[in-house]
């Protein structure tokens, strides 16, 4: 059997994980750590990143140009970091994507209260 956990199944929340990490970097450039910390805390815990999925992600949306890196010296040691910040065309698939989410909602809502099905079969009673 499954087990089961308070978290977010990474299969079920994949397609948005650029959504997210745009989101952050709107707000101002930032570091892969600190994404990942922001991701947590913004989810309250019910998501965590994985650094593999992370590193996937900017990799993916620097080669499509919707983020941009560069080096900069970090907060404690002034050991150089790797920054990303988002591109207006990062804007613009930030926008997309929260446009998709909004319809891919809608649809799984019908699933959920059913009021897709009982509008379909025009009888809201059950009754044909």
């Amino acid at each position: 059997m499954a087990e089961m956990n308070a978290g977010i199944s990474s299969d079920v929340i994949r397609g948005y994980n650029d959504t997210m990490i745009l989101y952050i970097l709107k707000q101002e450039p930032s570091y892969g750590y600190e994404i990942s910390k922001r991701i947590r805390s913004i989810s309250e815990d019910k998501y965590i990143i994985k650094e593999t999925t992370l590193y996937s992600a900017f990799s993916r949306m620097e080669k499509n140009g919707y983020i941009e890196s560069y080096e900069a010296a970090g907060d404690v040691n002034g050991k150089k970091r790797t920054y990303y910040r988002i591109s207006e065309a990062g804007l613009a698939y930030y926008r997309e994507k929260c446009n998709e989410w909004e319809l891919t909602k809608d649809v799984i809502q019908r699933f959920i209260d059913g009021s897709s099905y009982l509008t379909m079969k025009g009888d809201t009673n059950g009754n044909d």
